[in-house]
């Protein structure tokens, strides 16, 4: 069963947050870097963050953990105000990019220096070294040093320590992005089971929108100091609320033209006089004769070699490049318009048996929930 369709307070009037920025800004001199931000953050979430570079989302991650203070508005961890708070008195924990090993220290060494520091008894540290070692699979590591180990276990006995003294709420800045592409999908689904085994709410900054789709039970899509969109990673790919989430999640086609019709869930887009206007789903803030874009994945897009009389969402184009992924390849189609559409087909044939290959003249189409109209 799907974790989130069990695990949603956010949809709960009556869950309270374990975070919460209330009208939050925070400001460099003249330059903005978060605008007046609002947003609640639950127990037991695996919260991501995403944004371009200089989209505000390390900024809103440092004040969370203590080491920036807002320049306006309020935030609030388990119902207790951080203003003025120092990062040490804090019950949050921080991983960075780096890990930030002793490269003197024993793995077991490097666990137990924060805690030989904090209000636990000496009597009891060796049992949780022991129980963090057996947490992320490293127990038979303990007595190694941090340039004995490979990235992906460095990354475990970083997230071991961070986790050691059992913070409220654990910060990971880009914690996978030393990882090459095999490993960080790994490690991935042990960050997901390490972090619903210990119950901590886990906050990713991330750039990898499929780092933070396959993790994430929310996602907030950020943009120069502004919350775009935050969604489950099901709603933020299948009903964004802008082109701008459109495009920077994952891979889409955008098609500009003009709405000619409208109903409570659905709307006509005009776009070519060559061809039928599109029909669609739509998002919010549409009106009929206002210009509008229409966004549908590649995936969702049908390619044959005869036209689909059965669509009324159909186009017709040249193959002008294939780009072959192994499991998947990608059709990119030049319509008489000019307008390049991609279409995604799964791999099912050797390649000696596929039918479609360059400068073929191919129709395109697609069903009228596959996609959405998004106001510009």
């Amino acid at each position: 069963m799907n974790q989130n369709a069990i695990f949603a307070p956010w949809e709960d009037a009556k869950a309270k947050p374990l975070i919460s920025f209330d009208n939050v800004t925070k400001r460099y001199g003249d330059f903005t870097a978060i605008d007046k931000m609002s947003l609640a953050i639950y127990p037991k979430e695996f919260f991501a963050l995403l944004g371009p570079s200089g989209c505000g989302k390390t900024t809103l991650m440092r004040m969370l953990g203590g080491f920036e203070e807002a320049s306006e508005g309020t935030i609030t961890i388990d119902g207790q105000n951080m203003a003025g708070i120092p990062a040490n008195k804090r019950a949050v924990n921080m991983m960075f990019q780096s890990y930030a090993l002793f490269p003197h220290l024993t793995v077991a060494d490097n666990l137990a220096f924060g805690l030989k520091r904090s209000d636990m008894p000496k009597s009891e540290i060796q049992g949780r070294v022991e129980e963090m070692l057996r947490l992320v699979q490293l127990q038979k590591f303990a007595k190694r040093k941090p340039h004995q180990l490979s990235g992906g276990q460095r990354q475990r006995v970083a997230l071991a320590r961070a986790l050691a003294k059992a913070p409220k709420l654990l910060l990971l800045d880009e914690p996978l992005g030393a990882l090459d592409k095999k490993l960080r999908h790994e490690t991935q689904f042990e960050l997901m089971d390490i972090q619903e085994k210990t119950g901590t709410t886990f906050v990713i900054v991330t750039h990898d929108q499929e780092e933070a789709m396959t993790m994430a039970s929310r996602i907030a899509v950020m943009d120069h100091g502004k919350l775009v969109q935050v969604d489950t990673p099901a709603r933020v790919y299948e009903s964004p609320n802008s082109v701008y989430v459109a495009d920077f999640i994952g891979d889409v086609n955008i098609i500009e033209g003009t709405v000619t019709e409208i109903s409570e869930d659905a709307a006509e887009l005009s776009w070519s006089e060559h061809n039928n206007g599109l029909r669609a789903m739509v998002g919010e803030g549409v009106t009929k004769g206002s210009s509008a874009a229409f966004a549908i994945r590649p995936e969702k897009v049908t390619i044959d070699t005869e036209e689909p009389v059965d669509r009324h969402n159909r186009v017709t184009g040249q193959v002008e490049d294939i780009a072959y992924l192994g499991n998947i390849s990608t059709y990119y189609v030049r319509l008489a318009t000019g307008q390049l559409v991609k279409a995604q087909t799964a791999n099912n044939r050797r390649i000696s048996r596929r039918n479609i290959t360059w400068k073929d003249t191919v129709w395109l189409s697609w069903t009228d929930t596959a996609g959405i109209i998004l106001h510009k």
